[in-house]
């Protein structure tokens, strides 16, 4: 998954670049609303990480101004613990929030709930086939089969395992995988999606490639 990250802490947003990215997230980051403004209009996210008190504004009004043409879920991190804060936030079109000082395991869970919630799912996982895939602990189950898989790989099946049927170009994935700054090509995606038809073998799942357009999951 590919998140933006508008924080101007930049010890905090370091920090939280790289937890996520342990998880396998592409995670893009804007010190202020303008450079903000700047990733959407270049890139689709699924998920914004939005600081409230930023150096040319406040991601509240940020927020309002934009919730009308923005479908992507927004978690609120804010500093102010007050009900009345909160309850703001969520009227102004957020997701969820959390307050800091957070803890990184609570920050992950909200990202993960606020996704499913967005799927129309009540869990995180998907049914693939026969085979269960959970995002979460990064597995896939048949019967008394479990195959693990690698960060990565995690997260390109997520994509696929939310586009059911539908056709992703390498530009997609690519997307979706690595934050703007990361120095790879379009081979990176052929590499991983060759992993990940090997493990997906077993159970009975296939990716499908469609020639010139990319490629498309198939139970």
């Amino acid at each position: 998954m590919r998140f933006l990250l508008v924080e101007d802490n930049l010890e905090l947003a370091e920090a939280v670049v790289k937890r996520l990215g342990l998880d396998g997230h592409a995670v893009d980051h804007a010190a202020c609303l303008a450079m903000a403004e700047d990733c959407l209009a270049a890139a689709d996210y699924d998920l914004i990480l939005l600081d409230v008190m930023l150096p040319d504004g406040d991601g509240r009004e940020f927020l309002a101004r934009k919730r009308a043409a923005l479908e992507t879920p927004v978690i609120v991190l804010t500093a102010r613990s007050q009900v009345s804060d909160r309850v703001g936030a969520l009227d102004q079109g957020a997701d969820d929030y959390i307050t800091k000082p957070f803890d990184f395991t609570e920050l992950e869970a909200r990202c993960r709930a606020v996704l499913r919630r967005r799927g129309g799912s009540a869990r995180n996982e998907f049914k693939l086939g026969t085979a269960v895939f959970d995002p979460n602990s990064g597995t896939i189950v048949q019967a008394d089969q479990t195959i693990d898989l690698r960060n990565r790989e995690i997260r390109l099946l997520e994509v696929f395992a939310r586009h059911p049927g539908q056709i992703m170009s390498k530009s997609q994935l690519l997307d979706r995988l690595f934050s703007h700054d990361a120095e790879v090509t379009e081979n990176a995606i052929e590499v991983y999606v060759g992993r990940l038809r090997k493990k997906l073998d077993t159970v009975g799942v296939r990716i499908e490639t469609v020639r010139g357009l990319g490629y498309r999951i198939c139970p």
